[in-house]
């Protein structure tokens, strides 16, 4: 799992080889569907298949009883140069059916007919009814071991490598929904850990919209399409979310995320992942402390603006998924490291007033610093989407020695929930013996037959206590790491269907979220309820959000109000005090470039010195330079051509967190509306411009992003209508210089200053 090349290596030995002049192989840039180019003419001499390219991974070889094999991955895929039945016949042919004569009727006895079409009529399996819609990698964790004072949990011991599964997904859209959609993102690690798999399955978003399991349904029901119509997808703008959420507030604070920034992350590389639930950990002598999870991303926490995010879903709807595996294929690695808040493990589980059972309430990093335990690496993609991806299956309780639950009465429903959503959709109760699911630790669980169980497992005593299988298997005590349930006193009393009082307070947090956010986010939260709200049908609707808005703080209220065009209603409660959470902003901090991408616009024109000089630097910095020209191909002279990455008809500029232009690029033979509807009309200024390199500059310009450029580019800015000495926009004769200014400025994500907010 940690072999895997370096982003210079990936490319070596492969495709075309290094370019001359350029410094670099173009292997190393990511986008590459095969192993090897794709030849002009069919291949016709037989041979076996290509192997994974260099960045692919697949499940270790364990058997499904969890022992390793030592088998090598290439035996558990396709094998063998020709064409056969599932039954391993060879096929002379596969593109015409068997039938009486050339014009004659299909023969019922064409036996590769009916196995290929029935393989297809069921190779589809139910998809998940939320998080359908994800993508996932392989990678290490690497524990620091300072969490071995509060669990002893072997894999957070110090110096303890453990392979993982991680899967990033979207919540209320289908399989074949948009990435950046509006939504909470699912954040689910699988560990391998050599006491058993432990799962830890989380969102982006540290609460959860309701307090109780029971009404997991209904939100779910709420904010998926209206069942009449099954519209709209994968959005929450509608009149069922708002209607539930404002008639339960308890969904005020989760949803007060949801319309900030969080709810469109710029990539799942840029995205904290939260355990939501508090646990509780257990340490080698039996005491005990509750815990939160938290995963903070190395490169920060940043996100779209929501135009951009709206453009994305028509240029690109996989952008997130395409973007984690770009990464990785290029060789920037995304990074998290693994925090733990603590707390005392008292009999009322709260801090500092919190009710810790609570799943719609946080605890602020200032009152509970969140400690660092560990490193996640994703290092390798996935081999087989269906295979991996999509048979992964999670469980809230999958646990191991040094970590239990609580009384979180939402995680008390998704310890059923989850086992029993994965028999519906993986056939059976044998989906952990699925490649990507099995354990790495020994399994002999006495559980027998049932559909696709696929060890094959011997003696005759699959009970206990016996005496025919020499007694095996034993039971584990506590010395032998046998999992053990803290002892936690239940308190007595009457059953009932209520909550706790401290169950009842909905707005406080809320306004703590929103005090913290900068003027900048707050006026995207504003636009988010505005946006959303103005997408429902019934006024009632809008008019009880409203009244839930003023509850919060009464600028937010006010602004949605106006977007509304309808009045502000007074609030029903008290205004709660709340100290501001600067950990809450995504704003203010200073973050490195590994991974960000730069878009070099040139043609055949501009200097091929800057292009080289800025696509070597950004290399070197661990970003992902692509060239983007009029055509295809490469720039440049012959000896020192320079490969094409993108065309002015296929980029836009939400692809890039920055740009830098080289002179002022013509118009490609291509820029007539006829044929690409973004070259639209070349203003009269602009005819020397390609229009869609305008329109390139000019969205980078409003959503907030470093724009740099050789000094000839003042005339592509100009013909923008963009100012060249406005915040972020840097230009010069030194190629280095203004790519060392566009680092600095992607320091900060975006360069917010540009466009003051008036809050």
């Amino acid at each position: 799992m940690t072999g895997n090349p370096s982003r210079q290596e990936q490319g070596q030995g492969q495709g075309q080889g290094p370019v001359p002049g350029s410094g670099v192989p173009e292997e190393s840039l990511p986008g590459r569907p095969g192993a090897k180019p794709a030849s002009l003419q069919e291949p016709t001499e037989p041979h076996g298949p290509l192997p994974p390219k260099p960045d692919q991974s697949g499940p270790e070889t364990v058997g499904p009883t969890g022992q390793a094999t030592g088998e090598d991955p290439a035996r558990s895929a396709q094998s063998g140069a020709y064409l056969t039945t599932a039954q391993g016949a060879r096929l002379y042919e596969s593109d015409h059916s068997l039938k009486a004569g050339a014009r004659g009727p299909v023969l019922l006895q064409d036996h590769h007919l009916r196995e290929k079409i029935t393989h297809f009529d069921h190779e589809r399996i139910p998809e998940r009814v939320v998080h359908a819609r994800g993508a996932a990698a392989h990678g290490v964790f690497q524990s620091y071991g300072t969490a071995s004072r509060v669990t002893k949990a072997a894999f957070l011991a110090e110096e303890v490598e453990t392979p993982v599964f991680v899967r990033f997904s979207t919540v209320l859209g289908s399989r074949g929904s948009a990435d950046t959609v509006r939504d909470t993102r699912g954040f689910a690690t699988k560990f391998y850990t050599e006491e058993g798999t432990f799962d830890l399955v989380g969102n982006n978003i540290p609460v959860f919209f309701i307090q109780d399991a029971v009404k997991f349904p209904d939100i779910i029901h709420a904010g998926k399409p209206h069942p009449d119509r099954e519209i709209p997808q994968a959005q929450s703008a509608h009149d069922t979310f708002w209607d539930f959420v404002t008639l339960h507030t308890e969904a005020t604070h989760h949803t007060l995320w949801n319309m900030s920034d969080r709810g469109i992350p710029r990539s799942y590389r840029m995205m904290e992942g939260f355990g939501v639930h508090t646990f509780r950990l257990v340490d080698a002598e039996g005491g005990t402390t509750l815990v939160k999870f938290h995963w903070k991303p190395k490169l920060g926490v940043h996100s779209l603006v929501w135009e951009e995010a709206q453009l994305i879903n028509g240029m690109d709807p996989d952008f997130h998924r395409r973007d984690l595996f770009d990464a990785i294929e290029a060789g920037a690695f995304p990074q998290w490291e693994l925090g733990i808040q603590t707390f005392p493990d008292t009999p009322e589980q709260t801090f500092e007033g919190i009710d810790l059972l609570d799943p719609t309430k946080i605890v602020p990093e200032e009152l509970a610093p969140v400690q660092p335990v560990g490193l996640l690496t994703l290092n390798a993609n996935t081999k087989n989407f269906f295979a991996e991806t999509e048979q992964v299956a999670f469980h809230p309780g999958h646990l191991v020695p040094g970590i239990d639950i609580t009384d979180d009465p939402l995680l008390a429903g998704r310890l059923f929930s989850y086992l029993d959503t994965q028999i519906s959709r993986l056939g059976g109760p044998n989906f952990a013996q699925l490649p990507i699911n099995r354990p790495h630790a020994p399994v002999n669980d006495m559980l027998r037959d049932g559909m696709h169980q696929t060890a094959v497992h011997t003696g005759v005593a699959p009970y206990r206590p016996n005496s025919l299988d020499g007694g095996c298997p034993f039971l584990a005590g506590a010395d032998t790491g046998a999992y053990i349930e803290t002892p936690v006193q239940v308190p007595a009393s009457a059953k009932r269907r209520e909550a706790p009082e401290s169950f009842s307070d909905h707005f406080s947090q809320p306004r703590l979220f929103w005090l913290s956010m900068t003027p900048t986010e707050r006026e995207h939260i504003i636009a988010a309820y505005t946006f959303e709200l103005n997408k429902c049908y019934e006024q009632a609707v809008k008019e009880r959000a409203l009244t839930v808005l003023a509850n919060i703080d009464p600028v937010l209220c006010e602004g949605v109000a106006a977007g509304l065009g309808l009045p502000v209603p007074p609030a029903t409660v008290e205004l709660a005090t709340a100290e501001p959470s600067p950990a809450l902003s995504q704003l203010g901090q200073t973050w490195p470039p590994e991974g960000r991408v730069i878009g070099i616009v040139a043609d055949a024109d501009g200097d091929m010195d800057a292009v080289r000089t800025v696509r070597e630097a950004a290399l070197g910095a661990g970003m992902v330079p692509l060239v983007v020209a009029p055509a295809g191909g490469t720039l440049g002279a012959d000896s020192e051509r320079i490969a094409v990455q993108r065309t002015y008809a296929t980029a836009r500029s939400t692809e890039f967190d920055a740009l830098f232009v080289v002179g002022a690029p013509g118009p490609g033979l291509d820029a007539q509306g006829v044929r690409d509807a973004k070259a639209g009309h070349i203003a009269t200024d602009a005819a020397t411009v390609d229009p869609r390199v305008l329109l390139m500059l000019a969205e980078a310009y409003r959503h907030g992003k470093a724009i740099g450029g050789t000094a000839d580019a003042a005339t592509a800015l100009e013909a923008a209508r963009l100012p060249v000495d406005a915040p972020g926009v840097v230009l010069g004769d030194s190629a280095d210089d203004v790519f060392a200014q566009l680092v600095e400025l992607l320091g900060g994500h975006r360069v917010w200053h540009r466009h003051p907010a008036s809050i």
